[in-house]
């Protein structure tokens, strides 16, 4: 008779700081406004699509650097640092066009151009928003310490779809936010979450280059 894997102590451990972990960094409530700033005029239909395969698209990368997300990145000689960086430039590319209003379409002209406007959901959504350097660190941090045990593995993945669930509800949720707050207090939030979003990139840079620094001092000979 087969007998059925055993959760230990040190697996329930790795799922509740798996967990917690990935809830913090991934941030679903933080998102859901975001999400509502940059897509709060488009129809709900759209939204909801945009939603599912941000969620969908974050899911395959956290799971791809879960399995050789490190490898990967060692092959190509790039730290995480320097993705951190990079990382950091792009959302700080997003948070200027939030702040200038450039997600903004004219009332007339919003339905003529809902075809031509950019898909979100992959860039700056998926990535870095849901998907960023941190939470693809996170995952490759809890991967390495399940140390090959197929069952600990499998339970960083399971978390990691539990807090991917629940983004994707928040933003769900974002919908009802909109309504309540009309096209004017979007916009507000929208601008006031751009300085936000710009703050949160420099720190993402500042990290990187900090992480850089210390890597060459720490390499440099005495």
């Amino acid at each position: 008779m087969v007998r059925s894997p055993t959760v230990t102590p040190a697996l329930a451990a790795l799922a509740v700081r798996s967990f917690l972990t990935l809830l913090v960094v991934i941030d679903p409530v933080g998102v859901s406004p975001v999400f509502l700033g940059l897509a709060g005029s488009r129809p709900q239909a759209e939204r909801t699509r945009i939603a599912r395969r941000a969620v969908l698209v974050a899911g395959g990368l956290l799971v791809a650097f879960a399995v050789g997300g490190a490898w990967l990145l060692g092959h190509l000689g790039i730290s995480m640092d320097a993705f951190r960086i990079a990382g950091g430039i792009l959302l700080f590319r997003i948070a200027v066009d939030m702040v200038l209003g450039q997600h903004e379409r004219e009332t007339e002209e919003e339905e003529a151009e809902a075809r031509g406007r950019p898909d979100i959901s992959v860039f700056p959504l998926a990535i870095p928003l849901i998907a960023g350097p941190g939470s693809l660190a996170s995952v490759m941090i809890m991967a390495g310490e399940a140390r090959g045990d197929r069952l600990g593995f499998g339970i960083v993945l399971l978390m990691a779809g539990v807090v991917l669930g629940l983004c994707y509800a928040a933003l769900q949720l974002s919908s009802l936010l909109g309504r309540v707050l009309g096209q004017t207090g979007v916009n507000v939030i929208t601008r006031v979450l751009g300085v936000l979003l710009a703050a949160l990139a420099v720190q993402y840079v500042a990290d990187g280059v900090r992480g850089l620094l210390a890597g060459s001092a720490g390499a440099s000979p005495a």
